[in-house]
């Protein structure tokens, strides 16, 4: 286990909470890349399945915390656009 990842993985984090406040307050995508969240949420797939296969310690349930949270954040940009396309047609 090592401090430096614990720290990674904390910072990283950090952000994902304010980015889906953000997602539901706006109800907009602005600024927002799926194609960035989907590459993000790969890395932290590969994260966990590397803990998961070689390295197995506490560190992978943040590997795990990390990714239900861009998974959330990937499920709101998915509404938005959703919501978006709906209103551009009326």
């Amino acid at each position: 286990m090592s401090i430096f990842e614990i720290l990674m993985l904390i910072c990283f984090g950090a952000a994902w909470p304010c980015s889906i406040y953000k997602s539901c307050k706006a109800g907009k995508n602005d600024g927002k890349s799926i194609l960035f969240l989907i590459i993000v949420f790969i890395g932290y797939i590969s994260g966990f399945i590397h803990k998961f296969l070689y390295n197995f310690d506490y560190v992978i349930y943040l590997y795990v915390f990390n990714g239900i949270m861009v998974l959330i954040d990937i499920l709101l940009y998915v509404k938005n656009a959703g919501k978006q396309s709906a209103t551009s047609v009326v």
